[in-house]
């Protein structure tokens, strides 16, 4: 979508609504974009909390630089100018949210502060661009976050959102030149991140699930509610790459040592033995949510989100959520 085509009716009402102060109207106009930018923002943060937090900030921004803006472009280039902007301030000021090279050898990075993103707060009506399915799983978002944050935002501008280099150029009070430079080394990183997928990110992809991969999904949580050890391993590719967040030091990349580590540290044992579990999905992929009750509890109480990515039937990754003891994506806190 051009911003010719965007140039209209939205622009003049807004800048109406800035000359009279009407703060209802502004609201009513700037909220119609609050998904995109916020999975925009996530993209750039990897952070569901903070994604919120930067889309409020983006209002917040664009109330007070309201009178900057003069309709010469559209007002949704305008708003994801401030969203992008505001991350770049975020990540500025944060010397956490960086990978960290994993403590396993070989195995990579971590991105401890990678929260999901629930497919309920996805664009109803998306452009395909905005939460095409392989530009929103967590494979693609841990790998965007190798990008230094600015070089991040020109590839999300140029290759998720299709900007032309000009735009993304003012945008980020760049050259085109510095721009296209940006773009061809995040591409690198980008293909050294995710070398067995494709990197034409604006080509459809994708949105619904397989039926395969319910089927996995329902398999996992059957086996899980069994404490079917053998059921799960079977489930779950050799080269499995496993991780438990926000937990540093949790990351292997076998199923054997997945599953000896979660025996033990109990899991499947006398007061880690009485599961419930519900599909959902978030990032546009697969997840169980367990719930676990406790001897003596009447209840079963949120325990973590399993994501997982399905390849040929088995699951080839596996990042579990820590969610014990807080509010997940509205997940009910007991079953």
């Amino acid at each position: 979508m051009t911003d010719a085509r965007l140039l209209g009716a939205d622009e003049a009402t807004f800048i109406a609504a800035v000359r009279s102060g009407d703060t209802a109207r502004f609201a009513l106009i700037t909220e119609r974009h609050r998904r995109e930018l916020q999975v925009h923002c996530y993209r750039m943060l990897a952070n569901y909390e903070d994604a919120q937090d930067m889309t409020q900030e983006t209002f917040l921004r664009a109330w007070n630089k309201r009178e900057s803006f003069k309709g010469h472009a559209a007002l949704r280039t305008w708003l994801y100018r401030i969203a992008t902007n505001a991350c770049l301030d975020f990540l500025e000021k944060r010397n956490d949210r960086t990978p960290v090279p994993a403590e396993l050898p070989g195995g990579g990075s971590e991105v401890h502060y990678l929260r999901p993103y629930p497919d309920r707060m996805l664009p109803e009506d998306p452009q395909e661009s905005v939460v095409a399915r392989e530009t929103i799983e967590l494979a693609f978002i841990v790998a965007v976050q190798h990008l230094p944050p600015r070089q991040r935002a020109v590839f999300i501008l140029r290759d998720v959102l299709g900007w032309p280099a000009s735009k993304a150029a003012i945008a980020l009070e760049l050259t085109v030149a510095s721009v296209t430079s940006a773009l061809q080394r995040a591409r690198v990183t980008m293909r050294e991140q995710l070398p067995d997928r494709r990197l034409d990110w604006r080509s459809p992809a994708t949105r619904e699930l397989s039926d395969d991969e319910r089927s996995v999904v329902k398999s996992y949580m059957d086996a899980h509610e069994r404490n079917d050890l053998d059921g799960l391993m079977a489930l779950l590719r050799d080269d499995l790459r496993f991780t438990m967040l926000p937990d540093p030091g949790t990351l292997v990349v076998t199923a054997k040592d997945a599953v000896d580590g979660w025996v033990s540290s109990g899991l499947f044992q006398r007061g880690y033995d009485d599961w419930r579990c519900i599909a959902t999905t978030v990032n546009r992929m697969p997840a169980a949510v367990l719930y676990l009750r406790s001897p003596g509890d009447p209840e079963y109480r949120l325990f973590a989100i399993a994501v997982l990515h399905i390849v040929d039937g088995k699951i080839a990754e596996l990042t579990g959520f820590d969610a014990t003891d807080k509010p997940w994506l509205s997940l009910p806190a007991t079953l």
